[in-house]
């Protein structure tokens, strides 16, 4: 029997502030821990019991006056009720994050948060709403990280779809194949590429039309296919939820079969975690 944890029970607690002033008092929550506890979560598509661990650490971190806390909390749950298809809670999110990153722009940090609301906004069809802030997101990191930095790589990709959705394919081809130069250079950026690859093969239909781009498809699916399967002996969330939304592209595009089996792949590893 799984136990629960304390924040599934117990109130957020209110911090005492006996023998400080108001401004001097901040008790910090335990961000490394609330993220590896929400992945947990996450590995095992138990998405009440991630959302009600990040409310309790939201409440945790307001009450002690973490603001860094209520950040990153707010960011992690626009991603997730952008996952759940929930809008209005993704966009009450993410109206929170660019309240509070206001006085943080030309920060590494606020280009997470510009990247987290743009990709909600995206995923509920407003790519030019999303668009600005893909790009002084971009334009953050270009100045802040490392060429190669696996951040930019995600980026691309995310800043690609949305390009797509405005039928700016050019653009978004150099961001994808930038994507995939940074990938190249990773350890583990084979799933990067899978994910980058199908973007390709998405992106040329929305250009060309499915007959026309019917070759460059499976091109771009045969090399994501080969991304996925060299890290087929993996079974960690990351890859099951790769296989679990690579899935429906490959059966969009006929690749029934492999299709069911990522489909299968992801649901045992959701099961064994």
């Amino acid at each position: 029997m799984q136990l629960i944890d304390k924040e599934d029970y117990e109130e957020p607690r209110c911090p005492l502030n006996v023998g400080h002033t108001e401004e001097q008092f901040v008790m910090r929550i335990p961000v490394s821990r609330v993220i590896a506890k929400l992945d947990e979560h996450l590995s095992r598509n138990d998405f009440a019991a991630a959302e009600r661990h990040l409310k309790y650490w939201r409440d945790e971190a307001k009450a002690g006056r973490d603001s860094h806390g209520v950040i990153t909390v707010d960011n992690e749950l626009i991603g997730l009720y952008r996952r759940l298809g929930r809008r209005d809670d993704a966009y009450a999110a993410a109206d929170r994050v660019l309240h509070a990153v206001e006085s943080m722009d030309g920060r590494v940090s606020a280009a997470t948060s510009y990247i987290n609301v743009a990709t909600a906004y995206k995923a509920f069809g407003e790519a030019d709403r999303a668009l600005p802030y893909y790009r002084r997101a971009k334009e953050i990191y270009e100045s802040s990280l490392d060429a190669d930095d696996p951040r930019m790589a995600a980026l691309c990709n995310n800043m690609g779809l949305c390009l797509v959705d405005l039928s700016m394919f050019s653009e978004a081809d150099e961001l994808y194949r930038r994507a995939l130069s940074i990938a190249a250079g990773k350890s583990d950026g084979r799933i990067e590429s899978a994910i980058t690859y199908m973007n390709m093969a998405n992106a040329a239909e929305a250009e060309l039309g499915l007959e026309a781009a019917e070759e460059r498809i499976s091109e771009f699916l045969s090399l994501a296919e080969q991304c996925l399967e060299a890290d087929s002996s993996r079974t960690d969330g990351y890859y099951a939820y790769a296989c679990e939304k690579s899935a429906p592209t490959f059966g969009y595009y006929g690749w029934f079969e492999y299709s069911e089996e990522l489909s299968e792949r992801a649901r045992k590893i959701y099961a064994g975690n």
